[in-house]
């Protein structure tokens, strides 16, 4: 299973960074790879509520949903996916550090191409969804900072 996690240091408060990461429709704001992002379920965000959304990875597009099976404002959201081409589990970590915090952003996932070949390429795809994975972190923290208020 690739595993990809990285962490950055954004310069605003961890209730802020969390509020913002954890809004469905702020996720294609800062992840390059989604294309759309919405939340299905009515009300709060919390353990059992679904996002529907649909990526474009290595020039491939794909639909998914997933259901948040970890809510722990302002520190924690884990979201697994319960339909789509590709098993996967986000877990997304933000802890307070001295002028800010430390988010951390971790994706495990199934091979998404299968069989031999798709075993083979992983890697690959995993090194280029890591940069792409680190620029975006990169991006939200810029953005944040720029633009506490959004």
């Amino acid at each position: 299973m690739p595993t990809i996690e990285e962490s950055v240091f954004i310069a605003r408060p961890p209730e802020e960074v969390f509020d913002f990461i954890s809004t469905s429709a702020n996720i294609p704001v800062w992840d390059s790879s989604v294309v759309a992002a919405e939340q299905i379920d009515d009300g709060p965000l919390g353990v059992g509520t679904r996002t529907r959304g649909t990526s474009k990875i290595m020039g491939r597009r794909f639909d998914w949903t997933v259901e948040a099976t970890e809510h722990d404002p302002p520190t924690r959201l884990t979201s697994v996916s319960v339909e789509g081409r590709m098993a996967f589990t986000v877990t997304s970590t933000v802890e307070g550090v001295e002028g800010g915090s430390r988010f951390t952003y971790r994706i495990d996932a199934e091979s998404g191409l299968g069989g031999v070949f798709g075993r083979m390429a992983d890697p690959f795809i995993q090194k280029a969804q890591a940069r792409t994975v680190r620029a975006n972190m990169e991006s939200l923290a810029e953005l944040l900072v720029e633009h506490p208020e959004d």
